[in-house]
């Protein structure tokens, strides 16, 4: 397979529910006016808690410096994995479940932090560009690696910039050079009852949604809290998600059904099978960026399951979202996981 480094240097921010006012009128250029900015990545989510932006330089140009933008400081790189026919796996499986074990799992296993942004179209593993030469180390037996530049892709020689992966040292122990058992999950998940869909959109008819888009993106949160922030979450039976991404004129789209039935049913489409999902929400406090592993201990026993799986990482918490039919052995297999004594 080839594993393509995608041509953007991106920023994740987070904007604060009460502070939204301040930005809609770039957000809205980043989304309906894609003549008038150089932006070519561009992903809004929505979460209970704030909104999180993974956009480009051009884009983040677009977003002016405030009290309610946060933005994590690093230059993350889109990874992107493309089939070139000849694999000879049989599973079935979509989304972040097919390169769990390829990319996600060894790249936990040299510490390398990824944030994972799965759309109807394909999945983007961003990872940090300060740790590209232990990303490719680690991934160049598996597969063909090309660095996409000015349009054309250009095959990536990691012996020539870094020592064999063997050798990369973390924390002053050399990395291992078998997969570790997977550490019991440490984070705490929830599962909200919203059945989700994954849809797309083709671009040309994006005006004939832009005014129930906006509704709602911007206009469905209900009034903030006193203190500007959303409160703690305590009753999650439903949980607002609602995820917009356009990237190389690709349009992506993961909403609840009730979000679904306000837009035209004959302009969104999705798979043939027309599958909902269920979510799996991870984490009780705000992940961060530096902890390693969270994408693999969700995707590697999913990946053992054959379950399909898309990952959409934000700012204070990821997201599984997993085919409906299959969401008992999830809940099931993550509660052992959970109660599974440490074997290290």
């Amino acid at each position: 397979m080839d594993l393509h480094i995608l041509d953007h240097r991106l920023r994740v921010i987070s904007i604060s529910k009460s502070g939204l006012v301040h930005y809609t009128h770039p957000l809205v250029k980043l989304i309906f006016l894609r003549d008038r900015t150089r932006c070519k990545f561009f992903s809004l989510t929505e979460t209970p808690e704030n909104y999180t932006v993974v956009l480009d330089e051009e884009g983040f140009k677009e977003l002016q410096p405030s009290e309610h933008l946060q933005v994590e400081n690093s230059i993350w790189l889109p990874l992107n994995v493309v089939s070139n026919g000849n694999a000879s796996s049989s599973s079935q499986a979509v989304g972040v479940t097919k390169i769990a074990k390829s990319v996600i799992a060894p790249l936990a296993q040299q510490n390398v932090s990824v944030f994972m942004l799965s759309t109807y179209q394909t999945d983007f593993i961003l990872v940090r560009e300060k740790d590209l030469s232990v990303v490719t180390a680690t991934l160049e037996k598996e597969f063909n690696i090309f660095r996409e530049e000015g349009g054309e892709s250009v095959p990536v020689r990691c012996q020539d910039d870094v020592k064999d992966v063997k050798d990369v040292k973390k924390n002053g122990k050399e990395a291992p050079l078998s997969p570790p058992a997977l550490r019991p999950m440490v984070h705490p998940v929830l599962i909200p009852q919203n059945q989700f869909c994954v849809m797309s959109l083709d671009p040309d008819t994006l005006p004939a949604i832009a005014t129930t888009l906006i509704d709602v993106l911007f206009y469905s949160n209900g009034s903030p809290k006193a203190d500007g922030e959303s409160s703690p979450i305590r009753d999650l039976d439903c949980i607002k998600f609602f995820s917009f991404s356009l990237i190389d004129g690709y349009i992506s789209l993961v909403m609840d059904t009730e979000a679904q039935r306000r837009f035209p049913a004959d302009l969104l489409f999705t798979s043939s099978s027309g599958e909902l999902w269920r979510m799996v929400r991870i984490g009780g406090q705000p992940l961060g960026f530096d902890e390693c592993g969270i994408v693999a201990q969700i995707s590697q026993p999913l990946a053992d399951s054959d379950i399909s799986a898309y990952y959409i990482s934000t700012f204070s918490f990821d997201h599984a979202l997993v085919p409906e039919e299959d969401i008992s052995r999830v809940t099931a297999m993550l509660q052992h996981q959970k109660t599974e004594p440490d074997a290290s």
